[in-house]
């Protein structure tokens, strides 16, 4: 029987599964290169850790293991149930959380070493994290898109440690629970016209996270979303990458300015918080703040008599 511990939290309503021990061993090279072989060849534990029946389409994975650089508390890996993940902005503030809950860290300022490079936080003595995020950017302004059902729809593709197209919701659908199944599939729409057009994010990277918008319902936010992730279940937090994209494109069009704070609001009404810096090399480093919150100790148990012990086949 084998065991694999894990933290189970939620980031304003959207879980990371931490796993602490009981991982494969990645070797100690890069976190960029421990990522690449976790993808190569543990595709198994990935599935098992998340998916069904342990997990769900909703849950994402976040392994910790030892930081490459010496000034990081920690190295991270983060995957879903498409696969492996370059960033995670709920993710990071649950791993954040979770450090704090193993007392790992304390209030303050800290490191994480992940494959997308170094990320920054700090951890409020409000329980609030702060992720300092890696360069974001714009890279296309008004890009048009025909869309099977939907007709031209335009939106911009940007970078927040994943690849966005970001667009206004489209056929004005209101980013409301009871319409989760008609934005999804509008999603799916929107992301193989993409494809099929062959509009990719710099270097052909794949635009894997469909971000739909409008005016936020909240008064202390600036915008509401729905973000279709790769795996095709829809954030329920407001998206870290996904917030530090639109910013890069706020940024672009002149709309907010150095520092000012704006509100994200999420499809379920939960927030985060972002404002930005510009770094050495004149790019875009939003900062998002939220709050997340432990909510199971557990021990999963690996049988190999078991027929799903790497979770349920998809088709």
């Amino acid at each position: 029987m084998r065991r694999v511990k894990a933290i189970d939290s939620h980031t304003e309503g959207e879980p990371t599964r931490v796993i602490i021990s009981g991982g494969p061993d990645l070797g100690s090279g890069s976190i960029r290169d421990r990522r690449e072989i976790f993808a190569r060849d543990h595709d198994d534990f990935r599935r098992m850790s998340i998916e069904e029946p342990r997990g769900s389409d909703v849950l994402v994975g976040a392994m910790l293991v030892e930081a490459h650089e010496a000034d990081c508390v920690a190295g991270v890996i983060f995957f879903n149930n498409a696969g492996v993940l370059g960033m995670c902005g709920h993710g990071t503030i649950g791993v954040v959380r979770t450090l704090a809950h193993l007392g790992r860290i304390k209030t303050g300022t800290h490191r994480l070493d992940t494959p997308v490079g170094i990320v920054q936080f700090t951890l409020r003595a409000d329980d609030v994290v702060e992720v300092a995020n890696v360069p974001s950017r714009r890279t296309h302004a008004g890009i048009a898109v025909q869309v099977a059902g939907l007709g031209v729809v335009v939106g911009d593709v940007a970078w927040g440690g994943n690849w966005f197209f970001i667009a206004p919701s489209p056929l004005k659908i209101p980013l409301q629970l009871d319409r989760a199944a008609e934005l999804t599939a509008h999603a799916w729409s929107v992301r193989r016209a993409l494809a099929t057009a062959g509009i990719t994010g710099d270097d052909g990277g794949e635009i894997d996270h469909i971000e739909f918008t409008e005016p936020a319902r909240r008064a202390d936010c600036a915008w509401r979303n729905f973000v279709l992730c790769p795996g095709g279940a829809y954030d329920r937090s407001p998206c870290g990458t996904g917030t530090s994209a639109k910013i890069a494109c706020l940024v672009a069009d002149g709309k907010i300015a150095l520092g000012e704070r704006v509100g994200a609001e999420s499809f379920i009404g939960t927030r985060f918080e972002g404002w930005h810096s510009i770094d050495s090399a004149g790019a875009i480093r939003p900062t998002i703040a939220g709050r997340a919150w432990i909510t199971a100790e557990i021990e999963l148990l690996i049988d190999a008599s078991d027929p799903c012990a790497a979770g349920i086949p998809k088709q």
